[in-house]
Order: structure tokens, then C-alpha cells, then sequence
């Protein structure tokens, strides 16, 4: 076989790498374990799906009760923060109320210091010498021109009862303010204990519900599993006596010898049901038998008597056999000779043929890349 250098066919070598890649596909399908499959339960899948139908219902209706409550708390939180935005407004327009009221800036103590009108609207720095105005440092008055004690006594004392009056108006206004105060805690209070204890009896029903509810279910599910059971036991219990009282009644323990008969002639016998034989048929095996016996012993006589025929016949035919044995070995003895002249003759032939074979034809002989592309493929 010769080396030619031909040129390449482009579409030759598509064709052929377009095989190949389908072939490695196949490899990948056949020779993955992932892909194959063996087969699957079609009852248990069922099962398993009408179980997780039952499971999605189940949850779905827990899902429903839970998305219920949590709207009605949210309704009753909205409700509840209503009200505590209501009370804060009107406990700060009450608040503001009283401020305006009570507390404005000309009711304070310290007002003749802070008032921005007093320099115009006061008095002289003295109307007279009785003005208790006066002081020592004004230089208006000196000491021992004490002219109107009485009257500064007195109004000392006016003064003090103001004050201890301002006082305990003062002290009874903190006091009123306390208490509105504390009463609006006591009440804030109250509401939220009022709002806790709500929401408290809100869950402690839906939670009374979820398990009335699975209780329920679990009941249902009991009564269920324990009427398959009684009624499994029933049927197990019907069973048991139907299959003794067709043993009892049967022909196996009644030893029936009718049933033994068979379908397909007098002859036959059903072999699961046959009790035996009787005695005119044991008396007729018996009688066979004894036949059977005779006839074999004639026969055993004929075979001995062709046993003996038939070794004479050896005898003879093996004297034969040795006379035509030493003759066929005298004719293979010539033959082989004569195959020996020619097998060296085609020896001859052969290795001046095979030395023509090597030295001009076979020039190109096949090396082990040649053996290693056999099966490399699924094919």
C-alpha cells in the first residue's frame, strides 16, 4: 500500500467531524447513569400527591384563620391608636387651654421686672414722704425720719397676706394639676390594661380555636383509622370462618374420592386431589405388574441371545477391520511421502512468494495507532 498525497475535501472533513461530535453526544447519553431510568411506583406517586394536596389544603386553611386574626388585630392596634391619638389631642388642647388661662405673662410674680412698660408707667422717685418707695440710697430719706411706720407696717402686712394668698393659689393649682394629671395616667393606664387584656382574649380565642380545630381534625382522623380497623378485623374474622367451614365441609377432609376424577377421561386422575386407589385397581396394578415381570424376562432372554449373535459378528468383523487397517496404514504411509515432496515444494513456493510480499508490495506496514481506533465507539 502506497503513500498518495491528495488533496483535502473540506466538506469530507465537515461531514466527518459533524460524526464524530454526534457520536461523543451518544457516549454522554449512553454512558450516563443520570439519564437512564428503571421505572417508577405510579401508586405510590399518587399517594404521595394526593398526601401533599391534603398537606397545601390543610395549610391553606391554617394560612386563612392566621391571615384573619392578623386583621383583626390590626383592625383593633388601629382602633386603639385612634383613641390614644385622640386623648393626646385633647389632653394638649385642654393643657393649652388652662396656659392660656392661668398662666399668662402678666399673672407672674417677677412681672414688674420683666414688664417693658414699667419705666413709662411708674411713679416718681417720691410722691411723698410716706412713699415706701424711699430707700437710702435714693437719698430721699434718712434715718430716723421714720414718718410712716404704721402705715408701711400695715402695708407689710397686706403685702405678706398677698403673697401667702398667691402662694396657696398657686399650691392649689399645682395640686389641681397633679391630680388632672395623675387621673389622665390612671386612665392611660387603665386603657392600655383595657387594650393588653383585649388582645390577650383575642389570641388566647384564636388559639382555642387552632386547637379546637385540630382537635377536631385528629378526632376525625382517629374515628376514621379505628372504623378501616374494625372493619379490617371484620372482614379478617369472615374470612378465617368462611375458610374453615369450607375446610370442614370440604372434599380434602371428607376424603371424596369423586373429585380425584378427571375431566380428560376414566383413565385420568387430578393428582392435588386423589385419596388413593382401591382395591380392584391395586389388584389389577398388581396383575400388570406380574405381566410387565414376564415380559421382561422374555426380552432380557432375546437380548442375550442377540447380545451373543452380535459379538460373533464383532469377532468377525473386527478380523476384518485389522486386515483392512494394516492395509489403509500401508496407502497413508505412500500418501505421506508424497505430502512430505509436497509441502516442502509449497514451502518453497511460499517463502519465495512471501519475500516478493515483503520486499515489493507490503511497504507500508501497520503500526499500533493502526489497532489502537478500534473500539473507541458505541457503535
Amino acid at each position: 500500500m502506497y503513500k498518495l498525497d491528495l488533496p483535502v475535501d473540506m466538506k469530507e472533513t465537515a461531514a466527518v467531524q459533524r460524526r464524530r461530535e454526534m457520536e461523543e453526544e451518544r457516549k454522554k447519553r449512553i454512558f450516563d447513569a443520570r439519564t437512564r431510568t428503571i421505572g417508577v411506583d405510579v401508586n405510590a406517586l399518587e399517594a404521595q400527591a394526593q398526601e401533599r394536596a391534603r398537606q397545601r389544603a390543610l395549610e391553606k386553611q391554617r394560612d386563612h384563620a392566621l391571615a384573619t386574626d392578623m386583621i383583626r388585630h390590626d383592625q383593633i392596634g388601629q382602633l386603639l391608636q385612634s383613641r390614644e391619638k385622640d386623648d393626646r389631642k385633647r389632653l394638649a388642647k385642654s393643657l393649652e387651654e388652662y396656659r392660656h388661662r392661668n398662666q399668662q405673662k402678666e399673672d407672674r410674680r417677677e412681672w414688674d421686672i420683666n414688664n417693658p412698660e414699667a419705666v413709662r408707667k411708674g411713679q416718681p422717685a417720691r410722691v411723698s414722704d410716706d412713699d415706701p418707695r424711699l430707700t437710702v440710697s435714693g437719698l430721699q430719706r434718712f434715718q430716723g425720719e421714720d414718718l410712716s411706720s404704721p402705715v408701711r407696717k400695715k402695708v407689710q402686712q397686706e403685702q405678706m397676706r398677698e403673697w401667702i394668698r398667691q402662694q396657696a393659689t398657686e399650691r392649689h393649682h399645682k395640686e389641681e394639676q397633679q391630680q388632672e394629671a395623675d387621673r389622665l395616667h390612671a386612665l392611660k393606664m387603665m386603657e392600655t390594661d383595657e387594650r393588653a387584656m383585649d388582645l390577650a382574649i383575642a389570641e388566647e380565642e384564636t388559639q382555642r380555636a387552632l386547637l379546637m380545630a385540630t382537635k377536631l381534625y385528629n378526632k376525625a382522623q382517629a374515628e376514621e383509622m379505628a372504623a378501616r380497623r374494625d372493619m379490617e378485623r371484620r372482614q379478617e374474622a369472615d374470612d378465617n370462618f368462611t375458610e374453615t367451614t369450607n375446610a370442614l365441609h370440604g372434599d380434602m377432609l371428607t376424603e371424596n374420592p369423586d373429585v380425584a376424577r378427571s375431566a380428560f377421561g376414566p383413565h385420568r386422575v387430578v393428582p392435588d386431589r386423589w385419596k388413593g386407589m382401591s382395591p380392584s385397581q391395586v389388584a389389577e396394578v398388581r396383575r400388570i405388574q406380574n405381566e410387565q415381570v414376564m415380559e421382561k424376562q422374555r426380552k432380557l432372554e432375546a437380548e442375550r441371545r442377540e447380545a451373543a449373535e452380535w459379538d460373533r459378528r464383532r469377532l468377525a468383523e473386527a478380523r476384518c477391520a485389522t486386515l483392512l487397517e494394516r492395509r489403509e496404514e500401508r496407502a497413508r504411509q505412500e500418501l505421506n511421502q508424497i505430502q512430505v515432496l509436497n509441502n516442502q515444494q509449497l514451502a518453497q513456493e511460499q517463502k519465495l512468494k512471501k519475500e516478493k510480499l515483503d520486499k515489493e508490495v507490503y511497504t507500508n506496514p501497520p503500526n499500533e495507532n493502526f489497532f489502537l481506533q478500534f473500539n473507541t465507539s458505541t457503535r
